[in-house]
């Protein structure tokens, strides 16, 4: 895997800060806010310094149900291609539930929601995985993500399911340390368990962030310091493997460019003690190892860390632990090999694949792929359940059995409010046209209006629900939001040539006899 070294998020805000900072080795950008024949000139200006920039997905939900859809990936792909990224990363996520394979209305989460860990959400998830690496120019990996709720009946835990995916796909994996605390507050899954199950030469790279707690839970917010029991989690990860790459998540609530640095110099520190650990752990193996080949026995041999002249040290302990310091952050090697297909090792696979025989049979066994019908099935079942709780959270529907009540909605009243912060965003206009109304309007739209599609066209959903309700009822800015929502509603922006202009009035007064 390409060593890319410490990096940090690339946001807008923050891009004249990033160019200034010292020792940043790479830049991850949101996919979907990069458009391809028009990269920000920030970004340009690090490719050409040697900066390496990895797009980061959000939309591709490749946890959901259905299969990723085609021109989601061909627009990932071409962010792949425009930024010349040696790979690309999404989520292990549903962001989207419902439609043809349910039967049910479709909804949008607007967030990253968790997959069940069950041997059917590993099933479609390892061959969305496939879906997407057979259709992206560059090697993928995929992220775990925070979760606030818990699915009930769960087969596997995170490291297991890890493992798993990354076992039956070859996918690389990138670990947020961060979201392993946050689970660990949320879901009281214990981090050091989640590492130690984990394939580590799997790794890609790294995510650390900030958050906050309420009420007894965290909230992976990206707009807050890097609390140190995230960065414990992540010396405790640089205690077992070197990662190839670290980088730092901000997303809000940006602080100065020194606050930046002074949490990247946290995190270089963190690998660092890491560091020094693994090594201490190598030396330990080492010299015991060569201290059996010897056949060394008694007190007489000496402290396998003790001096290198000690009595009793072999020459092969001496060797083995030149190397091991020549080498400061060299992986330990695994006993498992990579064997044909991408596979880490030979696992159990998903259970029984049916009754085929021949060819076929053995592919598909070799592969750990799923008979048709059971795929089938799998998404069936697997989309019927994340469209349940999906409803619970943005429809206002019975929460399914199993569920925490509480905590689905804690979770439905974050996404009320990412939803409404994200709309702010994209339409920046509406809250300056509706004032301090915005945030309560918008909130009480939510509850009964279900986003279906993107963040641009509920903004727009939400303006015409408030034309066709005649508010606000202040006539000034209701003239204004008509404006805006005219501008944007049609095929292309209107013209603002003065005749143009002329006969949309003109137009207006008729229509009014």
């Amino acid at each position: 895997m390409e060593r890319l070294g410490t990096g940090i998020g690339w946001r807008p805000e923050i891009a004249d800060a990033v160019e200034r900072m010292p020792g940043i080795d790479w830049v991850e950008a949101v996919a979907e806010n990069v458009c391809p024949g028009h990269l920000p000139e920030s970004l340009e200006r690090l490719r050409e310094r040697g900066v390496t920039v990895v797009p980061h997905g959000v939309s591709l939900g490749l946890g959901g149900a259905d299969r990723p859809a085609e021109d989601r990936l061909a627009a990932l792909a071409e962010r792949v291609e425009a930024l010349g990224s040696p790979l690309v990363t999404e989520h292990i996520a549903f962001v989207r539930a419902g439609g043809a394979l349910t039967a049910s209305p479709h909804l949008e989460a607007g967030h990253l929601l968790p997959v069940p860990r069950t041997r059917d959400a590993l099933d479609v998830l390892c061959e969305n995985v496939r879906v997407a690496q057979d259709s992206l120019p560059v090697p993928l990996a995929v992220e775990n993500i925070a979760a606030l709720i818990s699915w009930p009946g769960e087969e596997m835990t995170e490291g297991q399911f890890l493992y798993e995916l990354a076992d039956r796909t070859g996918v690389r994996l990138l670990i947020d340390v961060a979201n392993l605390h946050t689970n660990h507050v949320n879901r009281g899954e214990d981090p050091a368990k989640a590492l130690a199950e984990l394939p580590l030469e799997a790794i890609a790279y790294v995510h650390v962030a900030g958050g906050f707690e309420r009420d007894g839970v965290w909230h992976d917010s990206h707009a807050h310091p890097v609390p140190r029991p995230v960065l414990d989690i992540l010396t405790d990860l640089a205690s077992r493997v070197s990662p190839p790459g670290v980088l730092l998540e901000r997303d809000e609530n940006f602080p100065e460019p020194a606050e930046l640095e002074r949490e990247l110099g946290a995190i270089r520190r963190a690998l660092e003690t890491g560091a020094v650990e693994r090594v201490k752990t190598q030396l330990l193996e080492a010299g015991s190892a060569a201290t059996r080949r010897a056949g060394a026995t008694g007190p007489e041999h000496g402290d396998a860390l003790g001096e290198g002249n000690a009595p009793g040290r072999t020459r092969e302990a001496r060797g083995a632990e030149s190397e091991l310091l020549a080498a400061g952050s060299a992986e330990r090697p695994r006993e498992e090999t990579r064997a044909a297909g991408g596979r880490l090792f030979a696992g159990d696979g998903a259970g029984p694949r049916g009754e085929e025989t021949g060819a076929v049979g053995a592919t598909r066994g070799a592969f750990d792929l799923p008979h048709p019908s059971e795929g089938r099935a799998a998404r069936e079942r697997l989309g019927l359940a994340q469209a349940a709780l999906l409803s619970a959270l943005v429809a206002g529907t019975p929460v399914p059995e199993g569920f925490d009540r509480v905590r689905v909605s804690v979770q439905a009243r974050a996404l009320a409010a990412k939803r409404a912060d994200v709309v702010a965003k994209v339409a920046p206009e509406l809250p300056v046209i509706l004032g301090e109304d915005y945030r309560t309007t918008f909130l009480g739209y939510a509850q009964t209006h279900p986003m279906t599609d993107g963040y641009r066209r509920d903004a727009l959903t939400f303006a015409e629900h408030l034309l066709s309700a005649g508010r606000p009822g202040d006539t000034q800015a209701r003239r204004e939001l008509r404006e805006w929502w005219l501008e944007r509603s049609g095929p292309a922006p209107r013209s603002r040539r003065p005749v143009h202009r002329l006969a949309r009035a003109t137009r207006r007064v008729l229509l009014r006899r």
